[in-house]
């Protein structure tokens, strides 16, 4: 397993629609570990493969919190297939727009439709938080972003302020990137 760097805001890559997986393999499991790996790490309860800049349609979450035991689970080619009208609201964060946190709307319940870790076809009813890591993941997947739920100022500012962090990034110079 490896923990793999996580690609943020205003990178690209994130607004790409991701390919569906063809087959469950070992190439693919062993990128189902490092996507786990890497979300324990960061630490975060969900991830989908685009933030590690592979445009594939995968998803890993783990809801646990604190000291609850991990529950890790692996979505490939998540489809929600219905949606509750009832809404929840929880405040979203997200480790590609990392240190930035707002409520978001969204249904309460969700049913998703998901290979497993066998490539055997499952469905899960969700609710809680983790009906809001699914929707927030597949987000991704389309080349979403949870701050497109937001009004068009408070998205704009915050792709403001991280288009600015990068491009301060770019213009450091190299000597002053290097740590002793």
């Amino acid at each position: 397993m490896a923990i793999r760097p996580i690609i943020t805001l205003p990178d690209p890559r994130l607004r790409l629609v991701s390919e569906p997986v063809a087959s469950v393999d070992a190439e693919l499991q062993q990128l189902l570990d490092d996507m786990l790996e890497t979300m324990y790490d960061a630490p975060g309860v969900g991830l989908a493969a685009i933030q590690i800049a592979v445009a594939k349609r995968i998803v890993v979450a783990d809801p646990a919190r604190g000291d609850e035991p991990k529950t890790p689970m692996v979505f490939i080619n998540p489809e929600i297939i219905w949606a509750s009208e009832e809404l929840s609201v929880y405040q979203e964060g997200c480790l590609s727009v990392p240190d930035y946190f707002e409520d978001v709307q969204r249904p309460a319940r969700v049913r998703v439709r998901f290979l497993d870790r066998a490539g055997e076809r499952c469905e899960v009813e969700a609710d809680g938080l983790l009906a809001t890591v699914l929707q927030h993941e597949i987000d991704h997947l389309e080349g979403g972003l949870f701050i497109d739920h937001l009004s068009r100022l408070k998205r704009e500012r915050v792709v403001k302020k991280f288009v600015k962090a990068a491009s301060r990034e770019r213009a450091q110079p190299v000597a002053d990137k290097v740590e002793a």
